[in-house]
């Protein structure tokens, strides 16, 4: 048996101490989304979680920083996995998109963390820190992916040259609206028009892909 791992005596009580981080995260989450950055309370968090609130600052040492933890577990961290699928993807650039839009709604857009989007548009000109935060960690990120996607089809002739900057806002726009909507007038049935991600997402994407596609001149 390796002497650093847990002995069986510990069992549930040495797992509990694992998983507190991802249980802290997870409630923070639920809460961010509800209530907003600024109206949550890392009391509320800990006692969601189950523990004290000296030891969510065990792990979190504010509410700054259980924000960003919980940015980088749902967001960055997608936004590295999209990066190191592109680098080795072997299939057409607009399959390549396809496949990474579809993933985030998956991942992100169809789960409780589509509620950041919320969060961010709504509270962080109040708050300067975590809008450089969110800059740094998810736009940035995010643009570079879809950018270096749209170059990638350039560059083997698949589309016609385009502003990638503006080509990636065109292709995250919808989704992040979709994001929006399912926390906010998604929220309240019977509000607004119904939308379906599924159709919503297919069709944007037939309608951006086959605009970028490299265009064949009519015969004379």
């Amino acid at each position: 048996m390796n002497p650093s791992s847990p002995s069986p005596d510990a069992g549930p009580r040495q797992r509990r101490k694992e998983a507190r981080p991802q249980e802290l995260l997870d409630a923070a989450l639920t809460l961010f989304v509800e209530k907003g950055f600024a109206a949550s309370r890392t009391d509320e968090v800990a006692q969601r979680a189950g523990v004290s609130k000296g030891t969510l600052y065990l792990y979190y040492p504010s509410k700054e920083e259980l924000f960003k933890a919980v940015v980088r577990q749902n967001l960055s961290s997608l936004i590295a996995e999209g990066e190191e699928m592109a680098s080795g993807f072997e299939g057409s650039s607009s399959e390549l998109l396809s496949c990474l839009l579809k993933t985030w709604w998956e991942r992100v857009g169809n789960t409780p963390a589509a509620g950041i989007h919320k969060i961010v548009l709504a509270e962080v000109r109040n708050f300067p820190e975590l809008a450089q935060f969110y800059n740094d960690e998810v736009m940035v990120p995010a643009d570079r992916l879809f950018s270096g996607c749209v170059q990638r089809g350039i560059e083997r002739g698949e589309f016609r040259p385009m502003p990638l900057h503006e080509v990636a806002l065109a292709l995250m726009a919808p989704v992040i609206f979709m994001a929006i909507h399912r926390h906010s007038f998604g929220a309240c049935p019977g509000q607004g028009a119904e939308v379906d991600p599924t159709l919503v997402l297919d069709t944007h994407l037939d309608l951006v892909l086959r605009g970028l596609e490299v265009r064949t001149p009519p015969p004379q």
